[in-house]
């Protein structure tokens, strides 16, 4: 049991579950940002433009029963899912761009290798030909 314990540790304190509870927990945020901009800003002018339809009352009722097919919602998270999956796209398509920015930046930040002096040219035609082998 212990060692149980001990392994569970190592995989809790891990860098990617860390990171992923802590996405989970950010995406849960951004899910209520989400579903309270679709609601409250963008279903009523919606409304506007069906004349009036609340998209929350928009239902179906199924006979002989209290049950009802609430369709409005539907389309409200419909609309939450499309939002939440364009935002999403932005933020991807903006840490690409600093990550490709930043590899460029690395990149032009290296120095090309220093030419050769003539003592060192000397040198390896000194310990090529002692090995035997041709100097280019």
């Amino acid at each position: 049991m212990k060692s149980f314990l001990q392994e569970f540790k190592k995989f809790a304190l891990r860098g990617n579950a860390i990171d992923l509870a802590i996405g989970v927990v950010i995406g849960a945020a951004f899910t209520a940002i989400t579903n309270s901009l679709v609601t409250n800003i963008i279903t009523p002018p919606l409304s506007l433009l069906t004349r009036g339809i609340n998209f929350a009352d928009l239902a179906v009722a199924i006979p002989t029963t209290d049950a009802s097919i609430q369709y409005g919602l539907f389309i409200q998270a419909v609309i939450t899912f499309i939002i939440t999956a364009f935002a999403l796209f932005l933020l991807v398509k903006l840490i690409n761009h600093l990550t490709a920015i930043a590899r460029r930046e690395q990149e032009e930040g290296k120095t090309p290798p220093a030419e050769k002096s003539a003592e060192l040219m000397v040198l390896e035609e000194i310990r090529d030909s002692i090995k035997g082998t041709p100097t280019p």
